[in-house]
């Protein structure tokens, strides 16, 4: 490895767009979905066990070449968003794979109008049993779906609408910078300006927060048109399919009942005193009357027990993130030092590439891949567990047929937070004295971003689809409903001036015309993973129950797993016990001296 931020490698998957095995997986990306579409009609004319496992074969392979297609293009793209190349990639697999949106339609419509035979075979034939989940899952989406022809039409338009509008944001977001230093002209991009949120100078940090601004501010008439076009493209659409509210589709693509969701945010709100509490002693502990929105991730220097953060090499920060691993599982270290020695770690900040981080899977070459912008912070590491907890989990999955491996966003967020939490619980044990209260710290600054600034997330866009239904919304509406959300959130524990009114620009995950909400999953993947750590910390053999929840994400609702660890998640007591966890750190900062 080198001692610095690596790029990925790709070759495992294809060497290029222009090699002989991209261009055969086009190809066969085509066939198969013919092949789905004979095999529905088959189905329809002689429902058998052997004709509905061949239609169920053909589904994954179809889906399998579409994914891959996909995950490679996209995956050159966000790493440096200037290649036409790329782009041109991406809107040729998205016209590729737009029949398969048709198949999937129609796939779905035969399996719900021979039920009762497709569900006693699942109940019977050991050749089907083990897809009763999927079929019964196909079935019921089957009730949210128009006829064939539109639904080809929606996945049509959705090319030049719906994820035309995410590409622009992805674009914008990539290149958006802002002059630095006037004297020489240097400009940083946001990403570079809001990693200097982590630096202990609060003036650099209020210079970064006010330089993002201007950056935002220089691109928020194209950054609202892309959130308006995706939001009015998925209200449009989604009401035609027969979705009551997106908060109802959501709740069906997590495998929550909307019980459990309700539970999980009233929980969150019933534990915001306690986190504004610990912004409060934050701020006293900054020596500041209160904190600003620049102040939240912080590191705290104050005095002997709080010292400024030292920074890791990627060696380090990969050395600390398997070997905390190893505490847990040998098997998950021995996974991790593999894929960061494999290079499937793109982790250089560079102009071009999109902020944040994510993992991504190519189910025909068995392999994951890790974008993430290392910055040498010890919250950089943390990120890099929490993106290889996504890895370790497709591992674990990649053997098992497509149809049984389909987990939704609550789970995978759950194996993330997991592994975020082995690294962190890990590494404060092995820390000295002097280092810890930073570390706990740093714990409760990220919960209460996964917790708080996700409940503002989530109030945004309820107000978002709320008021997008009926009109466009301009930058300057769309800045003060995020002002009044983070207000509603953090109350007076921040400063009401100082507030981030561009947070629907910065966060990507607003901008999926498919997939609303993609924020509390974050919230149930950390208090979740919390209580999975607790029952299983000191057990030598929890690691293998844990492998076994993982494997099992495909095959059942995200509360029928719960309760195969013995948790009631409709109950808010549960998230109630979770938020325990964090109080308990955040008493641990309240008695640090100024």
């Amino acid at each position: 490895m080198s001692s610095n931020a690596p790029r990925w490698d790709l070759s495992s998957v294809y060497s290029s767009f222009d090699c002989a095995e991209y261009s055969r997986d086009c190809r066969l990306l085509t066939e198969k979905i013919e092949e789905l579409m004979a095999r529905t009609g088959e189905l329809t004319r002689n429902l058998c066990a052997e004709t509905l496992r061949a239609l169920i074969t053909a589904w994954e392979e179809a889906g399998e070449y579409a994914e891959n297609l996909s995950a490679y293009a996209e995956a050159i793209y966000t790493t440096d968003t200037r290649n036409e190349r790329a782009r041109a990639e991406i809107n040729r697999v998205e016209a590729l794979k737009l029949p398969l949106g048709k198949a999937a339609v129609e796939f779905r419509g035969a399996l719900a109008s021979k039920k009762e035979r497709v569900l006693s075979l699942a109940g019977e034939d050991s050749r089907i049993k083990p897809y009763a989940f999927f079929l019964a899952e196909m079935i019921e989406k089957a009730a949210f779906q128009m006829e064939s022809g539109m639904e080809d039409l929606a996945n049509d338009l959705c090319r030049s609408g719906g994820d035309a509008w995410a590409r622009l944001h992805e674009a914008l977001a990539s290149t958006a910078s802002a002059v630095w230093d006037a004297a020489t002209g240097e400009r940083k991009t946001v990403t570079e300006l809001r990693a200097l949120a982590n630096n202990t100078d609060r003036e650099l940090r209020r210079r970064a927060y006010e330089a993002e601004l201007d950056a935002w501010k220089a691109v928020e008439i194209p950054m609202a048109a892309a959130l308006n076009g995706v939001k009015g493209f998925a209200i449009t659409v989604d009401k035609r399919r027969g979705w009551d509210s997106p908060l109802q589709k959501s709740a069906f693509q997590s495998r929550i009942s909307e019980k459990t969701l309700a539970a999980l945010i009233s929980a969150i709100e019933d534990a915001l005193p306690l986190f504004r509490r610990y912004l409060a002693v934050k701020a006293r502990l900054l020596g500041v009357e209160k904190c600003a929105f620049y102040d939240l991730f912080a590191p705290l220097d104050r005095g002997e027990g709080f010292p400024g953060q030292a920074r890791l090499s990627w060696d380090e920060a990969c050395g600390l993130v398997a070997d905390c691993f190893g505490g847990f599982d040998p098997a998950m270290a021995d996974f991790a030092r593999r894929a960061y020695t494999a290079g499937w770690v793109d982790a250089e900040m560079r102009d071009g590439k999109i902020g944040g981080a994510y993992c991504t899977d190519f189910p025909l070459a068995k392999e994951a891949r890790i974008l993430c912008n290392f910055d040498g912070s010890f919250d950089a590491a943390l990120t890099l567990a929490h993106e290889t907890g996504h890895a370790w989990h497709h591992e674990l999955i990649k053997g098992l047929p497509r149809a049984l491996s389909h987990y939704p966003m609550t789970l995978a967020e759950t194996a993330s937070i997991f592994a975020e939490t082995l690294v962190f619980e890990e590494a404060l044990k092995k820390a000295p004295p002097s280092e810890r209260l930073k570390r706990i710290d740093g714990s409760v600054k990220d919960s209460c971003q996964t917790l708080v600034d996700i409940l503002s997330r989530y109030y945004f866009e309820k107000e978002l689809f709320a008021r997008r239904e009926y009109r466009e919304l301009s930058a300057a509406e769309l800045c003060a409903m995020m002002l009044d959300a983070q207000q509603k959130t953090y109350g007076d524990a921040l400063d009401a001036e100082k507030l981030h009114p561009y947070m629907w620009a910065v966060k990507i995950h607003y901008y999926s015309p498919s997939l609303p909400f993609y924020n509390y999953p974050y919230a149930f993947g950390q208090l979740f993973a919390l209580s999975l750590y607790a029952r299983g910390r000191g057990d030598s053999s929890f690691a293998g129950a844990y492998r076994g929840l993982l494997e099992a994400t495909g095959r059942c609702s995200a509360e029928d797993l719960a309760l195969k660890a013995g948790f009631d998640i409709t109950d808010a007591g549960f998230w109630t016990r979770g938020i325990g966890v964090i109080g308990e750190r955040i008493l641990a900062i309240e008695g640090a001296p100024a």
